[in-house]
């Protein structure tokens, strides 16, 4: 989508970077915090902006509920029910899906009606294609409830376990936090010039997401017969790939299971060969919002450790807990943040 690729992305960085400030400035020091909602918020807040705009703050509690109700699909239960059941957990979110798109609707209807479609990602989608034309509003409809939750449901596991390496890593947090102090006062002012310079911090992020990826399991349909590691696979078959083990692959990995962002700012790193980084996906069918993701985290990572230390709390690890979307995340993960001044 025109919206997302990178040279959109890198234009809307200064409205991207004051959330991401916001989120670090408003951290309570001094006190254990458990982490993943107040980053759910500040990454929910900066995905909702760079769709809509002047109208994110009306949408935006809509997404949050919407994001509860896919959540709530995957919680534990007694019993499988057969996929066209009426549970309550699909009644739930069918039910904050058609609320999401009513409030959507006229939102579209207005700035249509307007000739205001805005530079934002829903005014890209306003716009006519030279491929598809102009898209029907039901298309607009039916396409960005799943857009919207994504850009915050995914990235939020993948800054947990950022996080957590900057808590056990202060080191390599120290060194992020150096390149940090030479952003922009005024996060507003954040370019994607600023971002580029950012080069540990994005390496470190980069690290993080090898580990420990945000979706640790995809799926593809062969198009042809084809052989794969000796085997042969059949037109129409469903390949399993998994990022948490390809990605600890000692061939393409040294030492794979050691955290080592170094790795990614060596020229001899393969991170340039399709299938060593798989985290986003791959090929044509990889996460168009990468880039956007890649900000988002580069720049929440940037600004928490410009400010504070971090530290786990005694006692035990956080757990992991797969969620929507074969999602991998941390559960109860609480840390502490002190002042780095």
């Amino acid at each position: 989508m025109r919206g997302l690729r990178p040279q959109a992305v890198a234009a809307r960085i200064g409205e991207i970077a004051p959330s991401a400030a916001r989120f670090a400035d408003q951290w309570p020091t001094g006190q254990d915090v458990e982490v993943l909602p107040p980053v759910r918020h500040a990454l929910a807040e900066i995905g909702v902006h760079y769709l809509f705009s002047e109208d994110a703050p009306t949408l935006l509690p809509f997404a949050s509920r919407l994001f509860l109700a896919r959540e709530v699909l995957v919680r534990p239960s007694r019993w499988v029910w057969p996929r066209w059941m009426p549970t309550p957990a699909r009644r739930f979110r069918t039910r904050q899906q058609v609320a999401f798109t009513n409030a959507l609707r006229p939102i579209v209807r207005r700035r249509r009606s307007s000739g205001r479609l805005g530079d934002d990602m829903l005014g890209q989608m306003l716009r006519p294609s030279s491929r598809y034309g102009l898209l029907p509003e039901e298309a607009i409809l039916d396409t960005l409830p799943g857009i919207t939750v994504a850009t915050f449901e995914t990235p939020s596991r993948a800054a947990g376990w950022i996080l957590l390496h900057l808590a056990r890593y202060p080191q390599a947090a120290g060194r992020v936090a150096a390149e940090a102090a030479l952003l922009p006062a005024d996060p507003a002012a954040t370019t994607s010039t600023h971002l580029d310079r950012l080069q540990y911090t994005q390496a470190l992020v980069r690290e993080v997401l090898r580990l420990h990826p945000p979706s640790w399991l995809l799926t593809r349909r062969a198009t042809r017969q084809t052989d794969l590691a000796g085997y042969t696979i059949d037109a129409g078959s469903t390949v399993l790939v998994c990022p948490y083990t390809a990605q600890r692959d000692a061939r393409e990995h040294p030492e794979p299971d050691q955290f080592q962002p170094e790795r990614w700012l060596d020229d001899s790193c393969s991170r340039a060969k399709p299938g060593v980084f798989l985290s986003f996906g791959t090929g044509p069918h990889g996460c168009e919002g990468a880039a956007l993701a890649m900000a988002m985290l580069t720049l929440l990572t940037a600004q928490t450790a410009r400010r504070y230390h971090l530290s786990e709390p005694p006692g035990p690890e956080p757990s992991y807990q797969v969620t929507t979307f074969e999602g991998l995340t941390t559960v109860g993960l609480r840390l502490r943040a002190t002042s780095r001044s």
